[in-house]
């Protein structure tokens, strides 16, 4: 099923380097020249502000989800092409699960983590079949990566689990990634002799 929407987790924070935000512009520039709807947090700040101006300068379809605390804090882009407002982070997350027909996380701190860990939990339990990609930017997801392959080590998660996650370092590479995904066959997931 061809990719028609993908939802961004990212920063409200830009990082020490311009090349965060550079990486950001390339993506959304992408997703917009694909014909794909972005969502996201809704912010102007951050990483989240630099989807949200690239978005619309390249004429993209940007759909932001926020809670009203962020709202009334004016932290929140206006100009969008559709804002949702939620009562709360929870439901933020709930709805870019169900508006999104995949997954991409830019770097971020721990509420960007909390988004793509939910999402590749449901693909994980099957609740959803939905590609999960990681932009690794100059290597920012590298010791994360290293972790998750730890974890494989020490077997609490499966082999094929860790393949559902796609990471790349070029944003066009990842989009193409997501495209071609397919959910992987786990036959015994909860094995606990595996």
């Amino acid at each position: 099923m061809p990719i028609k929407s993908v939802c961004i987790f990212c920063g409200s924070n830009r990082g020490k380097d311009e090349v965060y935000a550079d990486a950001t512009r390339t993506l959304v520039r992408a997703l917009g020249t694909a014909g794909i709807k972005i969502i996201f947090g809704g912010g102007k700040v951050g990483l989240m502000g630099v989807v949200a101006e690239t978005a619309l300068a390249a004429k993209a379809h940007v759909i932001g989800v926020t809670p009203r605390s962020l709202l009334e804090r004016e932290v929140v882009h206006r100009g969008l092409t559709e804002l949702h407002v939620v009562e709360s982070m929870h439901e933020r997350k709930v709805m870019m699960l169900q508006l999104a027909d995949a997954f991409i996380t830019l770097p971020g701190g721990m509420g960007t983590l909390d988004e793509i860990f939910e999402a590749l939990t449901l693909t994980q339990l099957g609740m959803h079949r939905k590609a999960c990609g990681f932009l690794n930017v100059g290597g920012f997801y590298d010791r994360l990566m290293d972790f998750l392959d730890h974890a494989v080590a020490e077997r609490f998660i499966r082999t094929e689990h860790r393949g559902m996650i796609l990471v790349e370092s070029d944003p066009l590479q990842l989009l193409e990634g997501l495209q071609n995904w397919t959910m992987p066959e786990v036959s015994k997931w909860m094995d606990p002799k595996s």
